[in-house]
């Protein structure tokens, strides 16, 4: 027995019309792009080259300088330890010591307050050491009660005053005598001590070193400051 036909499909009349499907490709690289961002590597490339010749030249322009190492009051000769060397500008318009001259500025007093940082300039040292080829230096510890309280500075003319020995017993003329006295300048002080001491460096004449530096041993000496407009 034979099976039945399968039906047939009726053909749609005419032919179908696809919709059209648009294709997309990458564009090629613009070669305008392309050397911009070439010339923009050349500029960066420069603009590195000359940045890096313009450090070297810097650091070739430096050179080394005298500079203060710590705080020192005027009048006070320098050290080894006051000064140390730096590195500035050769356009410094400040014209610092170079470090070459160390040697040559130790020793000399300060004519002004030094603070530390600072440029060491050939201003700020008083000619010599202060006290010329007729002085002498002489190193003298006053106790509180003799010298005036935080008057005394660098270049004041002073009295070093001969005060009675401990324990003598002086008669009432000796006593309304004029007492014995040298003239002297203060190159420098210290800083007082735990006792309100303090160190106080006189330049005398040759003739007064050795009688000051005896009376100053035995503790005998008071200071009187001068009038400061003579």
């Amino acid at each position: 027995m034979e099976s039945p036909a399968a039906p047939t499909v009726p053909r749609p009349q005419g032919t179908a019309v696809r919709p059209e499907i648009p294709i997309t490709t990458t564009p090629p690289v613009k070669r305008e792009r392309r050397w911009s961002v070439a010339a923009l590597c050349i500029v960066l490339a420069v603009v590195a080259a000359l940045g890096a010749a313009a450090a070297v030249n810097s650091a070739s322009d430096r050179t080394k300088v005298l500079a203060v190492a710590r705080d020192v009051p005027a009048g006070q000769a320098l050290t080894a330890a006051d000064v140390t060397v730096a590195e500035v500008s050769t356009d410094s318009v400040l014209s610092p010591l170079q470090a070459s001259d160390k040697a040559s500025v130790l020793g000399k007093r300060t004519a002004i307050e030094l603070r530390r940082g600072g440029l060491l300039l050939a201003s700020q040292l008083a000619a010599g050491t202060g006290l010329g080829d007729t002085r002498q230096q002489v190193g003298v510890l006053v106790k509180r009660g003799q010298a005036p309280a935080g008057t005394l500075a660098p270049g004041d003319k002073v009295l070093a005053v001969t005060t009675p020995a401990q324990g003598d017993n002086s008669s009432t003329k000796d006593d309304a005598a004029t007492p014995s006295s040298i003239n002297a300048v203060v190159v420098s002080l210290s800083r007082p001590d735990a006792t309100g001491s303090v160190v106080v460096n006189l330049a005398v004449a040759t003739t007064d070193g050795p009688v000051l530096a005896t009376r100053a041993s035995q503790g005998r000496i008071a200071l009187v400051r001068e009038p400061r407009s003579n």
